[in-house]
């Protein structure tokens, strides 16, 4: 594995290797923010068994958190990091510093529309732009035939797909599925800074999920909400962001089924100081 800090030694890399055999190798692409986990490294090893070339890139990126305190505590390791992603056979790693990324003020606005004004978009003000800047600066930097996205983080997947949409983006996205602990928490680089109490406590997510899904045809939306709002707010340790049932296009939220339509339940809590969000598919 080649690790590279620099736009210019990366581009200059890959060029070569796209230049160096006829056809052209393609290239899967895995953008992350380290503290890498299980759910990173299978997005890797599909992007690795789909493509001829592996690139992943670690950026903890400044302006998408709306929290200081969350940004300055985000788990770097960076060398954890390097060992896990030559297990899974990556082959060029891209690791800038914040001034490579950013050496003047980001100013580019993204309008979302009703995609970006609810749930997460809703909670964190300014995220979404700030991911979409990152995100189209790595794919004109790495210029990927697919890139690697899991569907834990379901809006920001939505977000991706427009922003390629609207940018024309030669890139075709890959959703992947949710990677879960055996007691069924979703995968994050968040989870490691829950205590073992919250961690125990931190199970009740994905039990809600799973029975609120069972309990679909007994309730209307407004009412299967209600009953997770509930379930959720009687452990002492959760504290709600939100709990949503929505379409699985703009996300909007729904008041009666329609199985022609996809939809899925999503929940934010705080678990201590800890933000964690899952999602579920209903239809």
């Amino acid at each position: 594995m080649l690790t590279f800090t620099t736009i210019a030694s990366l581009r200059e890399h890959l060029a070569g290797c796209r230049t160096s055999v006829n056809p052209a190798p393609t290239t899967g692409f895995v953008p992350t923010m380290g503290a890498l986990h299980e759910g990173h490294l299978e997005l890797m090893r599909r992007a690795k068994n789909e493509n001829s070339l592996l690139v992943v890139s670690i950026f903890v990126n400044p302006i998408q958190f709306n929290n200081i305190e969350d940004l300055e505590k985000y788990p770097r390791l960076i060398e954890q990091d390097s060992k896990l992603l030559e297990t899974v056979g990556c082959d060029v790693l891209f690791a800038p510093g914040v001034n490579e990324m950013y050496p003047k003020p980001e100013t580019a606005q993204y309008d979302f529309g009703l995609l970006a004004q609810v749930m997460e978009g809703a909670a964190r003000p300014g995220h979404f732009n700030g991911v979409a800047i990152v995100v189209r600066k790595l794919f004109e930097i790495v210029e990927p035939d697919k890139a690697y996205f899991g569907e834990k983080d379901f809006q920001q997947l939505a977000i991706i797909q427009r922003l390629v949409e609207i940018c024309h983006l030669p890139v075709e996205i890959v959703p992947c599925a949710i990677v879960r602990e055996a007691d069924g928490l979703a995968m994050s680089s968040r989870n490691m800074r829950l205590t073992p109490q919250e961690r125990a406590v931190s199970t009740r997510i994905y039990q809600t999920l799973i029975e609120a899904v069972r309990l679909t045809e007994r309730n209307n939306p407004a009412a299967l909400k209600q009953w997770v709002v509930n379930q959720l707010a009687a452990e002492p340790f959760f504290a709600i962001d939100y709990v949503e049932i929505a379409e699985d296009r703009l996300l909007q939220p729904i008041d009666t089924w329609n199985p022609e339509t996809g939809c899925l339940i999503f929940v934010a809590v705080f678990l201590g100081k800890v933000r964690l969000i899952d999602n579920m598919r209903i239809f």
